[in-house]
């Protein structure tokens, strides 16, 4: 095997094994169990999921405390969330990267 085969090997290896560790759901809350969402995406920022069902009249709506909210400021005026992000749930996942702005990888995990 060649020097760029073995480079391009090496840093694909790197990259999946860095995607498949930022994918781990282990430490997230457990997925809405909404009927009007059927797919569901993490957003890191705001510590909520966010309705990733484009057939859903709620898509890209942020999910918090059984309710939509249509914008990440409406969620962020809403007055439960406010109280969220003050608890140590939202401190603690924030401390550990989860909700501390990154989202996602290269394999959209």
């Amino acid at each position: 095997m060649n020097k760029t085969k073995k480079m391009m090997m090496s840093v694909l290896t790197a990259l999946v094994a860095v995607s498949t560790s930022a994918c781990n759901d282990e430490n997230l809350p457990p997925k809405p169990d909404d009927p009007d969402c059927d797919e569901w995406e993490w957003d890191a920022s705001t510590g909520t999921y966010v309705c990733d069902d484009d057939d859903s009249s709620h898509y890209r709506h942020h999910f918090y405390g059984g309710r939509y909210y249509s914008s990440k400021r409406k969620l962020q005026q809403s007055e439960s969330y406010k109280s969220y992000q003050r608890s140590a749930e939202f401190k603690a996942r924030a401390k550990s990267g989860i909700g501390s702005g990154t989202k996602g990888s290269f394999f959209g995990g």
